[in-house]
């Protein structure tokens, strides 16, 4: 760009801000490293019992440690002295070696006893950590709010939910009690040595500040390859997810080597990003095995001189190496611990950004339960707009009003895009409105218990989800005790009985994966059983049956009409032939109620009703194109 003051950069969209993490609905919500450890840290400490256990193993699995190398120094000092034949009586050197042998030898049982209980416990607390974790996130998703759904892709949250999750799990045994382990030995034994001698003690922890700044500056670079590799993981979700769920559509259009080239693709990036940080570990590792064993040379050359000149015995000196060997493995697991502690503030920022958002659609406080008499709905003068302000989304509705009670059926017809799936789906409240208010028996929606509403008002959508389970299951799902005989009369309202009935599993035949086994009609079916089983106050038809043959569609309508003298209903429906009976019917435009009235008056009206009937309906089709009005009303 040729500015001197270039521009911002564009405020990323709330699909992109909803990956990377969110604190509310859309808003950005990643804590810093030490927020976040600390959270974990602190949900660890919620299983007392086992954290004390694991962090008492690690004290006394490092003091049993510590014990070693002045244990092994006794017992040199002794064979020396036996071997040079020392002023005590060789039974006595004897003893005191077999003593000092014995020391070291309990000593290292018990180091390696309490190494195995701090293991254990460490591992049972990260695992017990995200037991709870993982049914802290699906019952997050379980609440979150239509919109946070609209925007994030599945893929993304079983990335979240499973991989992140893994990463914060073994914080608690890789990173914090191998860092209290190795804080304790370095501590520990800095005193120790540098309170024996002050030089040696310094060569001996010559590579520590050195491995603080390598530690430092590589845990910033392994997070940042942490994050970005994360994302990548949730890009191989998404596309694994889409593929999967559409790979007959793949398969029709022969698009195998498009979706392998895609894949390979975000794989090839991931494994560069997965190359790089190994590289980044293992150059991390190398660099301070390398300090660690410069500094053991060091204290052999200076202690070995000490030893020549008689300043010091040979068991200091080996009492000083043992201490340095000890340090040996931890000082090769510090690349592991620091990449424990930049991949959990990676992943537990991205778990912890999901399990912190607010859904938009929440009850107030000591919300009631909805109170039905004549179950009357009113829209008054509502408006609605998906999205948030930022995203300067165009109005969906405008000033909606309409008013349906029991036992009263209302149509509503239009254009895709008009706002008719929008009014089915405000109603039980996925989404709230921007603009009027929605009542059921004068009782505001936005002022009851989700539950009482959603239990009175049920959606039967144009797009049938059915679970990998047996129809009667999927059928009695909103009612999971329903008898034989509840789901048989849902079944043949819903014509579908004599279908199930021809099946060699009847009723317990497993349904596959997203209904895949069924045809759409036969989805369609089976959802709206599901609904009317229910007997809700409210029943929404949202193009239920634009799968279904028109005669069965009759049948069904047919079928349903003492169902609903018991309750209202909305039909939204492209075909005109399954809105004639309704009390009224409205036509929906851009948003707008354009005509209003019941088949007939609107037939009379010779609008854009009437053109759609009469397209319908195939009357004077020959002349109906030459029509410039009835074209465009089809259009």
């Amino acid at each position: 760009m040729a500015e001197e003051t270039p521009p911002p950069p564009p405020r990323p969209s709330a699909q992109a801000r909803a990956y990377r993490g969110m604190a509310s609905d859309g808003e950005p919500g990643f804590g810093g490293d030490t927020e976040t450890l600390l959270r974990i840290t602190r949900l660890a400490l919620q299983f007392r019992t086992r954290i004390w256990v694991a962090i008492g193993a690690t004290l006394a699995a490092a003091a049993f440690q510590l014990m070693i190398p002045r244990f092994l120094g006794n017992a040199v000092d002794h064979a020396l002295g036996m071997l040079n034949g020392g002023a005590a009586a060789p039974d006595e050197a004897r003893d005191a070696l077999f003593m000092t042998a014995m020391l070291l030898l309990g000593a290292s049982i018990l180091r390696g006893a309490f190494t195995l209980a701090h293991n254990y416990a460490g591992e049972s607390t990260g695992h017990l950590l995200a037991y709870k974790l993982r049914l802290a996130f699906y019952n997050k998703l379980q609440h979150l709010s239509f919109s946070f759904h609209d925007r994030v892709h599945t893929g993304e949250l079983i990335t979240r939910g499973m991989l992140d999750l893994d990463g914060v799990r073994m914080f608690v045994n890789t990173g914090l009690l191998k860092i209290l382990l190795l804080t304790i030995l370095i501590g520990a034994g800095a005193y120790l040595m540098l309170s024996t001698d002050p030089l040696l003690g310094a060569l001996a922890l010559s590579f520590v500040p050195f491995i603080a700044w390598n530690s430092a500056t590589v845990r910033l670079k392994l997070r940042y390859l942490w994050l970005s590799l994360q994302d990548k993981m949730g890009m191989l979700g998404r596309i694994m997810d889409e593929n999967l769920t559409g790979i007959r559509v793949v398969r029709a259009f022969g698009a195998e080597p498009f979706e392998l080239a895609k894949y390979q693709a975000a794989s090839d990036e991931a494994l560069a990003l997965a190359t790089r940080r190994i590289k980044t570990r293992v150059t991390s590792t190398t660099s301070m095995t390398l300090a660690y064993f410069t500094s053991m040379g060091l204290l052999l050359w200076v202690g070995g001189m000490r030893v020549q000149d008689g300043d010091m015995t040979v068991g200091k000196l080996t009492e000083f190496l043992t201490f340095m060997t000890i340090l040996q493995l931890p000082v090769r697991q510090l690349g592991m611990v620091v990449n424990s502690f930049a991949r959990a503030s990676t992943c537990g920022a991205r778990l912890f950004a999901v399990l912190d958002l607010e859904p938009t659609i929440r009850e107030p406080e000591n919300a009631g339960p909805l109170e039905l008499t004549d179950a009357r709905v009113r829209f008054e003068n509502v408006s609605f707009v998906y999205g948030d302000e930022e995203e300067a989304a165009p109005p969906i509705l405008h000033d909606i009003s309409f008013e349906i009670a029991r036992g009263e059926t209302l149509g509503i017809v239009g254009p895709p895009g008009s706002g008719k799936s929008t009014i089915a789906h405000l109603l039980p409240r996925y989404y709230d409105v921007t603009g009027g208010r929605i009542t059921i028996d004068g009782q505001d929606i936005r002022d009851v218990s989700l539950e009482s509403l959603r239990h009175e008002v049920r959606v039967v959508q144009q797009d049938a989800f059915l679970f990998t389970a047996s129809l009667e299951n999927n059928i009695a799902y909103g009612d999971p005790w329903a008898d034989d005989g509840q789901v048989r009369d849902a079944a043949g309202l819903a014509q579908i009985d004599g279908f199930v009935d021809g099946l060699p599993g009847g009723y317990g035949t497993l349904v596959g994966e997203r209904g895949v086994s069924l045809s759409g009609g036969q989805k369609q079916r089976i959802a709206i059983a599901r609904a009317a089983m229910l007997r809700p106050a409210v029943l929404i038809l949202d193009d239920s049956t634009a799968a279904i043959d028109a005669a069965t569609e009759s049948r069904i309508r047919q079928a349903l009409r003492a169902h609903t003298q018991t309750c209202a209903t909305i039909i939204v429906s492209h075909r005109l032939g399954a809105l004639q009976h309704a009390n009224q019917i409205l036509f929906l435009d851009n948003g707008r109620i354009i005509e209003r009235g019941t088949h007939d008056e609107l037939v009379a009206a010779q609008g854009r009703y009437a053109a759609l009937y009469k397209l319908q309906t195939h009357e004077d089709n020959d002349n109906f194109w030459d029509d410039p009005e009835m074209k465009g009303a089809a259009e």
